[in-house]
């Protein structure tokens, strides 16, 4: 039996989830998923320039794991590229280091780490407010991961 998959630490939510090529209706185009891990590490080495092992301490995983996890993201991206499908971001096995809080009213986004507090937009003091983490499923287990590593 394999081991169980470790979680692998990412920065924070994704801002967009999900792309598809101009001029197509997406229910007539196949679906490739990207995970958040692999997202992730799309984002640390080819949109920030961390080399491998930077980016596998900053995922707390193995550089070995990571070489692999960029080599998956990148074949998916090409496939999304070249072959016009839609792709999405969605799961994992993760937790988020912070949180971005959008503001429904007026688009405002700030981050912000698991222990702050939040009622208002910052900018327009609205209430209608949009929890990025909680879209993926996370907050609690992430505020939970967050406290014991303090």
């Amino acid at each position: 039996m394999p081991r169980p998959k470790k979680n692998r630490i990412v920065k924070q939510p994704p801002l967009y989830c999900g792309f598809k090529p101009l001029g197509f209706q997406a229910n007539r185009l196949e679906k490739i998923c990207l995970s958040l891990d692999e997202f992730e590490a799309i984002r640390l080495a080819d949109f920030l320039g961390m080399d491998h092992t930077e980016a596998a301490i900053e995922m707390e995983i193995s550089r070995s794991t990571f070489t692999r996890l960029i080599r998956k993201s990148r074949r998916k991206i090409a496939e999304f590229i070249i072959s016009g499908k839609i792709l999405t971001i969605e799961g994992g096995n993760i937790h988020f280091k912070g949180n971005i809080i959008k503001c429904s009213d007026c688009g405002h986004m700030f981050n912000i780490n698991f222990y702050a507090e939040f009622t208002n937009c910052p900018s327009c003091g609205s209430k209608n407010l949009i929890d990025m983490a909680g879209n993926f499923g996370h907050g609690q287990c992430c505020r939970r991961r967050n406290r014991k590593e303090k």
